[in-house]
């Protein structure tokens, strides 16, 4: 019997580095992330973050050092989280995070680009995103959107480039938006936690802000974040924001949820962000330094599913090795 030779279609594209670059249709690239950067009012030096490998709360003296250093290696975008000295059951000052936004933007201008995270869980002795009822039970959703509106006019005034709602209190999106151009920040961006899942995944980013919920009697986030189980609740609420008026719809966690980032890309035209969390950012690093993986190989093999899932713009704790990886990528 004659034996059947098989054609190499395919293999032959795949068959050495220079073919399998020339025909990848997916492009990564430096200039699509955002590097995230804490900073807490009173630190004396900068506290490294549990399992965080590399990532530290910084101080208001060594906040430049960080973004000198990320500058350097090609990041130019930021998200910002403030983490103030004190918290109140109703806070209202916001003038830490308007301080150190206003130095940041004076310094570096337009030489960066400058995210803030708003929220209330690093402000509100509970730990939640938002305002507590006075049995402690419930979150206040038309108090929290009012007090979240204000913090972000205090930060626009002061030069933020965009806003990041991260609460999920329903509406806060059109609230924020009607605030700034109010105030005549028509062109602060929002950049909405559209799609933000009760994950937990979010262990290290709670020890970075002390944002832990801790209320007696509401000791989860599950009544304002979104149900994993539920996908149409999330691709309506970032079709929500979207017609609120978000220039930037994020889906958190993502590497779990390029599923969720696939359906909502087919819902808008937006700019679709999509956050690295720490947990998910920990796990390799603790894989890494077990030497069960390759921890650039791992970062990058994240990074093309979360685009190939229709991502256009990555939030990562490894932002700032984004441009060398990518550069010595090997296809």
């Amino acid at each position: 019997m004659e034996k059947e030779i098989y054609p190499s279609l395919y293999r032959r594209l795949r068959s050495n580095a220079q073919v399998r670059s020339l025909v990848s249709p997916l492009r990564l690239s430096h200039q699509s992330f955002i590097m995230p950067l804490f900073i807490e009012e009173g630190l004396d030096q900068p506290r490294a973050v549990a399992y965080m490998h590399g990532v530290k709360v910084e101080t208001v003296e060594t906040i430049y050092h960080a973004i000198d250093k990320a500058l350097t290696a090609g990041v130019h975008k930021f998200l910002l989280f403030p983490v103030p000295a004190g918290k109140s059951h109703y806070p209202h000052d916001f003038s830490f995070a308007e301080s150190i936004i206003s130095r940041i933007k004076s310094k570096y201008g337009d030489e960066l680009w400058l995210a803030c995270d708003v929220c209330l869980c690093s402000y509100t002795i509970s730990g939640h995103c938002g305002i507590l009822n006075a049995e402690g039970n419930k979150v206040l959703n038309h108090e929290s959107v009012q007090l979240l509106a204000q913090y972000a006019q205090v930060i626009a005034r002061a030069g933020v480039d965009c806003i990041a709602p991260s609460d999920m209190m329903d509406g806060r999106v059109k609230a924020i938006r009607k605030a700034l151009d109010d105030l005549g920040h028509d062109d602060t961006m929002i950049m909405s936690y559209s799609t933000k899942f009760s994950s937990q995944w979010y262990g290290p980013f709670r020890d970075a802000c002390h944002s832990s919920p801790n209320a007696a009697e509401l000791k989860d986030r599950k009544s304002y974040q979104l149900s994993p189980l539920n996908i149409s609740d999330a691709i309506q609420c970032a079709i929500r924001d979207d017609h609120d008026g978000a220039d930037i719809l994020m889906i958190k966690p993502a590497a779990l949820y390029t599923d969720v980032i696939a359906k909502i890309k087919d819902k808008t035209n937006r700019p679709i962000a999509a956050y690295h969390v720490s947990g998910e950012y920990a796990a390799i690093e603790a894989l890494a330094s077990a030497g069960m993986l390759d921890r650039k190989k791992a970062h990058l093999e994240v990074w093309s599913a979360l685009q190939r899932s229709g991502t256009d713009i990555i939030i990562s704790y490894a932002a700032d090795h984004a441009k060398l990886w990518i550069e010595t990528f090997e296809y």
